[in-house]
Parts: C-alpha cells; sequence; structure tokens
C-alpha cells in the first residue's frame, strides 16, 4: 500500500480502499473494531489477511463486530453471529445459529451450504 500513499482514498480501488481502512483502525489501537463488510472487493488473499488480523485482534482481547453476509464463510471466520433479518432472529456461538431450523426461519429456505448429520440442509 505504500506505493499509493499519496493517492486520494477515492482513486483506489475497492479491496485498496477495505485495506487502508482496516490499517487506519489498527492504528489507532482501539479495544473495540465495528467493519461494515470489510471482505467486499478484495480478492482471496486479501481476505485470508485480514481474517488472519481480526483473529489476531480477538485473541488479544480486542472486540470485532463485523456486518458480514456470505454466512458460508462465517463458521471459518467468526465465532458468535448475531442473525438479523427485519427483527433479531438469534445470537450465540457460530454452531448453535448455523443451524437448518434457524435458517429456515430467518431466510424461509434452506441454505445448500449448511451441512447436518443428514446430509446438505
Amino acid at each position: 500500500m505504500q506505493d499509493f500513499a499519496k493517492r486520494q482514498i477515492g482513486e483506489l480501488s475497492g479491496g485498496q480502499q477495505q485495506r487502508v481502512f482496516l490499517a487506519r483502525a489498527l492504528a489507532q489501537n482501539a479495544q473495540l473494531f465495528c467493519l461494515d463488510e470489510p471482505f467486499v472487493g478484495i480478492d482471496m488473499a486479501s481476505e485470508e489477511t485480514m481474517v488472519r488480523i481480526l483473529k489476531e485482534l480477538r485473541d488479544e482481547g480486542k472486540t470485532i463486530l463485523v456486518v458480514h453476509h456470505d454466512l458460508s464463510k462465517a463458521d471459518d471466520y467468526f465465532s458468535h453471529l448475531v442473525l438479523l433479518n427485519k427483527k433479531l432472529i438469534k445470537a450465540g456461538p457460530v454452531h448453535d445459529i448455523l443451524r437448518p431450523e434457524i435458517m429456515l426461519e430467518a431466510y424461509e429456505t434452506q441454505l445448500p451450504f449448511l451441512k447436518s448429520a443428514g446430509g446438505d440442509v
């Protein structure tokens, strides 16, 4: 990102902007990080780096709040979820939230990426 230091934020790609926003948050050494869709517009390598950094922050005792819409990665990325759909559906550990009956309540459909003992859900 150092190569882009002289550019205005609007001149950066979406992924570059996301990395700048995370860097700015890290520089503040805050106890609470609120990130709105931090993985949008970035490549997989950058996404993996961001997830690693967020997990390190969590392990340091920081609070990380992430708005994220791709539930297929939630189990890999997060320890807890708050599931909203016009109202609070459920909050808690990921394994308690990513259950067929809860997804059905939230989305009124089955989500194919979820697995259960009986196969795809």
